[in-house]
């Protein structure tokens, strides 16, 4: 069995369609799936870990990076830098993982530009009412609150158009079997297979 490099996934979701729950449990039954570590110049918080969290780095780093062209893409929120280094998700799919970046529709845009062999997945909540009960979890926040959470959640929700696939995450166990299913028919291509199995293809046809 050769090597054969990973395939990059954008995974993105209005607030409350329970992507985190979701990448977190098919990361964890998925040895071959890693997450994307994305870099900041915040500090780092109780409980975090470079690297795992965050790769955390001071401005001048950061700005560094950006003048070597590393990033597919970087924002600025609060005073405070986040991006996504290309070296580092090359270095990972290099290695023969999967690699899922958790990112909104607009940085989805940039980086479909900068690496368009990505495959791309948009959840959905299975209704306005359900996506409402989720952004309301603990029935404390204020109906304007509330309100300005599920206008942005809608106009995220616009977007699902531009990605490859959409999953519905009505029934979590089914949500995430659809999830599972097009990692496992991605790497069923026959570009993929013939990487994995060269030798047993020569063997079998050659």
């Amino acid at each position: 069995m050769t090597h054969t490099s990973g395939t990059l996934y954008i995974v993105s979701a209005p607030s409350g369609a329970g992507k985190t729950s979701l990448v977190t449990a098919l990361t964890q039954q998925d040895t071959q799936i890693r997450v994307s570590v994305s870099h900041t110049t915040r500090a780092m918080r109780p409980g975090e870990a470079h690297g795992v969290n965050y790769h955390f780095v001071d401005h001048e780093a950061f700005k560094t990076l950006i003048a070597q062209d590393d990033f597919l893409e970087h924002a600025e929120v609060f005073g405070n830098f986040y991006g996504t280094s290309r070296s580092a998700l090359q270095e990972t799919l290099a290695q023969g993982f999967d690699l899922i970046l958790e990112i909104d529709w607009q940085g989805a845009q940039q980086v479909r530009k900068l690496m368009p062999e990505a495959l791309s997945i948009f959840i959905l909540p299975p209704s306005r009412e359900a996506l409402r009960q989720r952004l309301d979890g603990r029935g404390q926040d204020s109906e304007d609150i509330i309100a300005g959470r599920m206008k942005e959640a809608v106009s995220e929700m616009v977007h699902y158009a531009e990605f490859d696939y959409v999953i519905v995450n009505d029934d979590f166990a089914h949500a995430l079997d659809d999830l599972q299913s097009v990692f496992r028919a991605n790497r069923l291509l026959l570009k993929k297979q013939q990487q994995r199995h060269a030798a047993l293809l020569e063997q079998l046809v050659g």
